[in-house]
């Protein structure tokens, strides 16, 4: 079986195969620029600049230049792509936010939803935070759906992040891991943060591992958005 191929956005280009499994039974990945051409350069610089702000951890282990543990796992910035007869079965994420509010994806199939990973103290989550924002607000009114899971913080911790970076959409409160596993159960989450792209029907579409270019982040969502309802 073909592994699951992920690249750094530097590295884009678009592989002529799809559907295929990878090792551990996700569906294989494409990695490309989306349909507009000359993103992914800008992308690549983008986000050098933003892992440059957050270089207390290396791609692998999230330790420090001395060797200490970071306190996160930092993502290289790669993106996977899955093309839609190789996405598997769609997604389902529950549980409360940090409001106690309950939180449920199930009724929002025929949305695309953006499901991002992160924790208040995660130096990259904060680099990432105000461009995911802006994101949420400029595409509510196209059928797009924002969604954290934060398996870290309480309330105290939580929502002064929110706060701070007026995120307007809901964040699972995600103690339990609960959130977390139903989508490890769909494609790996190695990262934090890790943003993951879900088509109208709650299948994985696609996936950034680390900062989240909005570039790149928006390409992925529009693709998603000109594919037949």
């Amino acid at each position: 079986m073909a592994m699951t191929t992920t690249v750094p956005r530097a590295a884009f280009s678009r592989p002529g195969t799809s559907g295929a499994r990878s090792a551990h039974g996700e569906p294989s990945a494409a990695v490309h620029p989306g349909r507009r051409s000359g993103h992914a350069a800008l992308a690549g610089a983008v986000l050098a600049l933003a892992l440059g702000a957050c270089t207390t951890s290396s791609p692998d282990d999230g330790r420090t230049a001395t060797g200490a543990q970071a306190g996160y796992i930092s993502g290289d910035g790669s993106v996977a792509t899955w093309e839609p007869d190789g996405r598997g079965d769609p997604v389902r994420l529950q549980g409360q936010d940090f409001a106690g509010n309950p939180v449920d994806t199930g009724p929002w199939v025929g949305d695309v939803v953006v499901v991002n990973t992160w924790y208040a103290a995660c130096p990259p989550c904060r680099v990432e935070a105000p461009d995911l924002a802006a994101a949420a607000t400029d595409y509510a009114d196209d059928g797009v759906r924002f969604l954290g899971i934060n398996g870290t913080d309480d309330a105290g911790a939580a929502q002064p992040f929110e706060r701070t970076f007026d995120i307007p959409y809901p964040s699972i409160a995600d103690a339990d891991g609960t959130a977390i596993a139903a989508l490890q159960g769909r494609v790996p989450v190695e990262a934090v943060p890790t943003t993951v792209v879900l088509d109208r029907q709650g299948r994985v579409s696609g996936r950034i591992l680390g900062v989240a270019d909005p570039t790149i982040l928006r390409d992925l969502i529009d693709d998603v958005l000109d594919e037949p309802a």
